[in-house]
């Protein structure tokens, strides 16, 4: 984390040489800081933080993507005169053990337009997510396991 924080202060550094705070000026900077901090490596020791950028990108790339999608499939549904969806509660078997880890992930979920969460058992071993688009149950939760809740456990672990 103290990489992160040192990253951002040279991205300010970059940005008040070059005269101006502004976000492309910042990004270039953010870029320089991160290949500085890594050239500095055998100075300040190995960090965790070189593995977890690029990941955290990936990561932002893939939600994105599927927000996008998302709201496509939800807009096309909506301004048509026939109605594709077809709703559905299903049960997510999760691999995400910690209240943090389950509480991302059921945001993430519930972001995304045409799907809920609604609840988690008991146990902490299911989530249960409204899903407007249930053609079939299994693919839903293979989307899930295999998409949202994987890459965000890459992240976080």
């Amino acid at each position: 984390m103290l990489n992160f924080f040192f990253n951002i202060f040279l991205a300010l550094v970059w940005a008040l040489a070059n005269g101006q705070i502004s976000l492309p000026s910042l990004s270039i900077g953010f870029v320089l800081g991160y290949c500085v901090l890594w050239f500095s490596q055998p100075l300040m020791g190995q960090s965790r933080y070189f593995r977890r950028l690029p990941i955290a990108i990936r990561f932002a790339g893939f939600f994105l993507w599927q927000l996008i999608l998302s709201n496509l499939r939800v807009a096309y549904d909506v301004i048509t005169p026939h109605l594709y969806m077809r709703p559905g509660i299903i049960a997510v078997p999760l691999d995400a053990k910690t209240d943090r880890e389950i509480t991302l992930l059921a945001n993430l979920i519930t972001l995304t337009p045409g799907t809920l969460s609604l609840d988690v058992s008991d146990d902490k071993r299911t989530l249960y997510v409204h899903a407007m688009f249930v053609d079939s149950p299994e693919s839903v939760r293979d989307s899930i396991k295999n998409g949202f809740e994987r890459r965000l456990l890459e992240l976080i672990r």
